[in-house]
């Protein structure tokens, strides 16, 4: 029973850290996931690095999108897409 008394704040602190830094980290990553599989054509996004543009094709084979942007088409592995940014741009066209 001592024991367990000096393992308790441990354990406790493994709790904590679990519910506020690894699990949501774990949803967000799913969150991610879904978003770059259900990317179709025409959709208007961002990159992680700022850059923005439309989705003209999608490549399942390889995980990959090809966007237009003013300077021309441009391909990019779909994990470069901003979740967040791209739906701040889609929320903002709705307006």
């Amino acid at each position: 029973m001592e024991n367990l008394g000096q393992f308790l704040p441990l354990m406790l602190i493994f709790v904590v850290a679990y519910f506020f830094m690894i699990r949501p980290q774990m949803k967000r990553q799913k969150d991610e996931k879904k978003f770059a599989s259900e990317l179709k054509k025409g959709d208007r996004i961002i990159t992680k690095s700022g850059l923005h543009g439309k989705v003209v094709e999608l490549n399942d084979k390889d995980y990959s999108c090809v966007i237009e942007t003013m300077a021309g088409r441009l391909k990019f592995d779909r994990s470069a897409i901003s979740m967040e940014m791209s739906k701040k741009l889609a929320a903002n066209a709705k307006k």
